[in-house]
């Protein structure tokens, strides 16, 4: 991630949005193959080739970059005008900008406002790179690529920004509009049984025509939709919001919220979750169950297990999931009080997950007899589970010593090396490196991987963690 601002704007960029602009890059390189740069190489040799694919990348991701931040700079300099403090973040394929000094959720005309600057920003982009394509093409390979690619890019994103799918712009339109127009609960439903519609019609053109890469997003958006759907269409229970929660504005940030959870967007969901939680007197007990619930899940899966039981333990009305209960006391050490509670969620769920997580507490607590005669059981599973809930504590020596105890069950590579990891943590130099041998002669073969690994980072320098890179490096090239 690295930072910057335009003028007094913060903008973040995700290693995330460069990865997606490489792989559009990478998709987009057969259709330019008689194009720019690659037209200047033809009959080059091999080397020639590789730096025009190199410079085309590098383009195109110079086009996403510039073209999503003047999208962004669109939302942001319209929330200045409403008197907010904007930031931007880049994210992925697109990105976000957030009024950060509003405690609430925005009037509905300044959101209007604010999410159709975007797109019209992005538009004039593209307009401009036309023009000057016009008026200038034919004076240089480049700059004919580069205000050609600039203006296509743009307007085909403007069309996909503007579907009625929720994260896009478009969708953030109709839902907005359409709550307004037909109340929170009829307009949910609408907006989003609409999005639903869009994203199987667009997955099911992806699948005919390969292109994937849409394919997989509007498949995320369509699950989001279903799900925000399903809500609006039932009753109150166990994890939906109620008719009366669901008329609140606060309950669009948190249906976000839990969307960003479930893709793994953990910065994004703990956001969201605080500022509904800031969201003054539009606030409620219902929402505020909810949001530290959301909370509690994110803290679990970033390993804070005490932050995790702070959140649970303000959660109301809303019944908090056994296994997340479990997890959260097996991360601040209580396995005592966890063991329960992973029983219980064992025999509610049968999941094998959960099984595997109740073993590794009863081997945490010395009784692995008892968890390896458990129905199913898989012994490695079990040992892992055991041996990284203890990592994540941080008892490393204790994480170490069941990393040694699963290998006598199922020899693994991976077993060895991440107990040579826990005993590199431990400072257990000797040990570590006892491990990585045993790891190697178990099939582990990436030295790379190895080298930049920080958990071996108390091994560097060490002349036989050299030596065993070296050694490893000589194998893998003979």
């Amino acid at each position: 991630m690295f930072r910057f601002r335009v003028g007094s704007i913060p903008v973040e960029v995700h290693p995330s949005h460069l990865l997606v602009s490489a792989i559009i890059a990478y998709t987009s390189m057969r259709a330019a193959q008689n194009g720019w740069p690659f037209a200047q190489v033809a009959g080059a040799p091999a080397l020639g080739q590789a730096s025009a694919m190199g410079v085309f990348v590098l383009s195109w991701m110079l086009i996403v970059f510039v073209s999503v931040l003047v999208h962004e700079l669109g939302h942001a300099l319209a929330s200045r005008l409403f008197g907010y403090r904007p930031s931007i973040a880049l994210v992925w394929l697109g990105g976000h900008t957030l009024p950060t000094d509003t405690p609430g959720p925005l009037p509905w005309k300044r959101d209007v406002v604010i999410t159709v600057a975007g797109p019209l920003f992005g538009l004039m982009l593209g307009v401009v790179s036309l023009v000057g394509y016009l008026f200038l093409s034919g004076g240089s390979p480049a700059l004919d690529f580069f205000l050609r690619t600039f203006a296509g890019a743009n307007f085909i994103w403007a069309i996909f920004n503007m579907l009625p799918v929720l994260p896009l712009d478009g969708g953030r339109l109709v839902n907005t509009l359409s709550t307004r127009i037909f109340g929170p609960r009829r307009g949910m439903v609408v907006s989003q049984g609409l999005a639903l519609l869009v994203c199987v019609a667009v997955v099911g053109y992806s699948l005919s025509t390969g292109w994937l890469f849409a394919g997989i997003f509007f498949a995320m958006y369509g699950y989001q939709a279903f799900r925000m759907l399903t809500e609006a269409l039932g009753s109150s229970s166990s994890g939906t919001l109620s008719s009366g929660a669901l008329e609140n504005p606060l309950a669009q940030k948190l249906r976000e919220g839990k969307f960003a959870l479930d893709s793994g967007r953990m910065d994004d969901a703990r956001r969201l979750g605080a500022q509904v939680l800031e969201g003054g007197d539009a606030l409620t007990a219902e929402l505020a169950s909810h949001a530290h619930h959301l909370l509690g899940w994110v803290a679990l899966k970033e390993g804070q297990g005490r932050q995790a039981l702070d959140h649970f333990s303000q959660v109301q009305g809303l019944q908090v999931e056994p296994h997340a209960v479990a997890a959260s006391f097996s991360l601040v050490g209580d396995d005592a009080r966890a063991l329960d509670w992973w029983k219980q969620a064992w025999q509610t769920s049968s999941d094998r997950t959960v099984m595997h997580e109740y073993a590794g507490t009863l081997i945490r607590l010395g009784r692995a007899p008892e968890a390896l005669k458990l129905p199913g059981v898989e012994p490695a599973a079990a040992y892992s589970c055991a041996e990284r809930v203890l990592f994540i504590r941080g008892a490393y020596s204790e994480a170490a010593a069941v990393g040694e105890a699963a290998l006598e069950h199922a020899p693994s590579a991976s077993i060895a090396y991440d107990a040579a990891c826990a005993h590199a943590r431990a400072r257990n130099v000797t040990d570590a490196m006892r491990m990585l041998r045993r790891a190697s002669e178990l099939g582990f073969r990436d030295a790379a991987y190895a080298a930049s690994d920080s958990d071996l980072t108390a091994l560097h320098g060490q002349p036989a963690f050299e030596e065993w890179l070296t050694e490893l490096r000589q194998s893998v090239a003979s």
